[in-house]
């Protein structure tokens, strides 16, 4: 079974982290995206500490499909060098994770 991922990005507001989940979505290249609540973050940024608010996206992938999608949040997302992680799902209920593989599957 492909490797089942969570992909974190924040994005400075409502507008661009709903852009960005609707694409990855309607793309197939996620099949859940979860957009939190507003957070401050804090960070190191050109030789300053930042603070800024972020609207934070929880996104649900396989490893296959990794590369389009931090292409397609570059592709939206306004900053220089955004934020894009990805954790490895190494328990989840089978189900679940068989649910993630078969909607994000891309056709050939």
């Amino acid at each position: 079974m492909p490797q089942t991922l969570l992909i974190i990005t924040n994005c400075p507001n409502e507008e661009i982290a709903n852009a960005i989940a609707l694409a990855v979505i309607e793309a197939k290249l996620a099949v859940c995206v979860n957009i939190m609540p507003r957070v401050q973050s804090l960070y190191h940024w050109q030789g300053k500490v930042e603070s800024t608010t972020e609207i934070p996206l929880f996104i649900k992938s396989t490893a296959s499909n990794y590369a389009a999608l931090e292409k397609a949040i570059c592709e939206r997302h306004p900053y220089k060098v955004p934020e894009i992680i990805a954790l490895p799902v190494s328990h989840g209920l089978p189900e679940y994770l068989n649910w993630v593989v078969a909607e994000t599957l891309q056709q050939p």
